[in-house]
């Protein structure tokens, strides 16, 4: 995978995980669930960490999305697909969550039940 993708990913990832205001600890799992699913490396971790920290919601968003409009579509299904099941992995699904997602999806032209279909057969 790119790192445009990884790093989109991630910022994605970070706006759902903190959506609720709250990251509990089967988001963290899930997160690093993903991060290990996607090798994704401690130096591109790292990195994002240090771009993000002073960043807006707003910038965060428009930073990941474009990095993820950039990728190849089966990338791109990926990504939501990684999004739709972190969105599942807090007990109580938050509407800002599935906002963002459904709002994501449609940005970047990919098909919801493409999505939903690909997770039913993701499992970790």
């Amino acid at each position: 995978m790119s790192k445009n993708y990884q790093t989109g990913l991630l910022h994605l990832v970070q706006l759902v995980i903190s959506a609720d205001g709250v990251i509990d600890k089967r988001e963290e799992e899930a997160f690093e669930k993903i991060r290990k699913a996607e090798k994704i490396s401690d130096e591109v971790y790292n990195e994002f960490i240090q771009e993000v920290r002073l960043k807006k919601e707003r910038d965060i968003y428009m930073d990941g999305i474009g990095l993820i409009n950039s990728c190849e579509d089966d990338e791109k299904v990926m990504a939501f697909v990684h999004l739709y099941k972190l969105s599942e992995s807090d007990v109580k699904v938050h509407v800002k969550e599935i906002r963002l997602l459904l709002y994501s999806v449609k940005l970047s032209g990919v098909e919801f039940n493409d999505v939903v279909e690909k997770a039913r057969h993701l499992n970790y």
